[in-house]
């Protein structure tokens, strides 16, 4: 939890100015077990699809790191995104993210040793740093704050997405990162969720105080290792998820809807204790599928995820397929289009290539898995042709790649 929790607000200030006096070294001098990581959850998934146990993909692995119990079976896809690749741990995952993006970095725009040009600086030691493989983060070696900067009032119906790297040690027992509204950290009035390999932690709005500790096989697997958080707000509703685990369900959470996110970070100067950022997406939640089909005769969505690249679907796609199959099967006289659709990264014949196998895939997942009647859809691609938004922003691009459910 974070270590600044019990600290009185002087003290927890002057802690935060000593650690922002902290210089951060060249990245290529930090990422040595960062990398290692990365590359062994490549080879988790290689040897899961092979019918292999984790073990055998692990065997070549130093002998200093044979004792450690197995990390979870995370996968880091080229879009920042992470998700532990057995489809049936998902079983009880019911996020769906945002079907329109309000605000989306990787990264990827922004200069190698400079602060993200998007975000706003407060304090702290923080730089874009490049990953093996070329991936961007977010790197922050002090006790960090930042501003995430919204177009518009963050919605009611919300969610966030943060994929971070914890801190490839225990010996510091704060959270990897805290998030608000738009309020100061210490100020009750509104939602702070916090979150670390220990665990999470909320505090503020209708909460007064709340912790879930994280059990220790979970503590294991997070330590030094990428995970996705999400936060799905609802009016006063808060649904929380690490990964395929939803981990709180809070009716009372009262976060502050403005025009700001602030994101602190809590890394120290140490190649083991510092912290990364890879990707964060804030998106308003669109309306119930049959409701929206009724009314617009489409309905969008960002739920539906691929493996980069291929028409394979991911397993946190679960909770969307499931929503469109329960409407589908509602309603056995509604006839609709699965259209596949992507931004103009790439070439127009690959994108229509990719977004036709896509929407077959999503065609087949329905009919196969969730028992829809294949009478009911048609799958077509349409590649980048029918933008819904200018492909020159990361929102717009973002917002172009999509699946669409439209009625016939």
């Amino acid at each position: 939890m974070s270590s600044h929790r019990h600290l009185s607000l002087p003290v927890a200030l002057a802690l935060a100015a000593v650690a922002s006096l902290a210089v951060s070294r060249p990245a290529d001098a930090q990422f040595g077990s960062i990398k290692d990581r990365i590359k062994q959850k490549a080879a988790e998934k290689a040897a899961e699809k092979a019918g292999k146990k984790i073990g055998e993909a692990m065997a070549d692995k130093p002998a200093a790191d044979t004792a450690k119990p197995a990390p979870a079976t995370n996968t880091v896809t080229s879009d920042g995104s992470v998700a532990p690749t057995a489809r049936r741990e998902w079983a009880n995952y019911d996020f769906v993210p945002g079907a329109r993006t309000i605000f989306f970095t990787d990264f990827t725009e922004d200069q190698v040793g400079n602060f993200p040009k998007r975000l706003t600086f407060k304090n702290g030691s923080m730089e874009v740093v490049e990953l093996d493989g070329g991936q961007r983060a977010l790197k922050a070696s002090s006790y960090s704050q930042l501003l995430i900067p919204l177009p518009e009032a963050l919605p009611q119906k919300f969610t966030v997405e943060l994929d971070v790297i914890n801190r490839d040690s225990r010996g510091v027992a704060a959270n990897t990162f805290e998030i608000t509204g738009g309020g100061a950290l210490n100020d009750t009035k509104f939602t702070r969720v916090g979150w670390g390999h220990n665990g999470l932690d909320v505090l503020g709005g209708g909460v007064e105080g709340m912790t879930v500790m994280a059990k220790d096989a979970d503590v294991q697997r997070y330590v030094g290792h990428p995970a996705s958080f999400r936060i799905l707000g609802d009016g006063e509703a808060l649904k929380l998820y690490a990964d395929e685990k939803r981990i709180a369900n809070i009716p009372n959470g009262g976060f502050q809807r403005g025009r700001t996110l602030v994101l602190y970070l809590q890394g120290r100067d140490d190649e083991k204790e510092a912290v990364y950022v890879t990707r964060i997406r804030v998106a308003e939640s669109n309306r119930d599928i049959y409701d929206e089909l009724s009314e617009k005769g489409r309905w969008s969505t960002q739920g539906i995820l691929f493996e980069s690249g291929k028409s394979d679907l991911k397993p946190e796609s679960t909770p969307t397929l499931k929503s469109i199959a329960a409407a589908l099967k509602a309603h056995p006289d509604l006839k609709v289009e699965i259209g596949g659709h992507t931004d103009n990264v790439g070439s127009a014949a690959s994108n229509m290539t990719l977004s036709q196998a896509r929407a077959d895939a999503v065609k087949a997942a329905l009919t196969s898995d969730y028992g829809v009647s294949a009478d009911q859809m048609t799958a077509k691609g349409f590649g980048d042709t029918k933008p819904v938004t200018k492909n020159t922003t990361p929102e717009g691009r973002a917002n172009n790649r999509r699946v669409e459910i439209v009625k016939l």
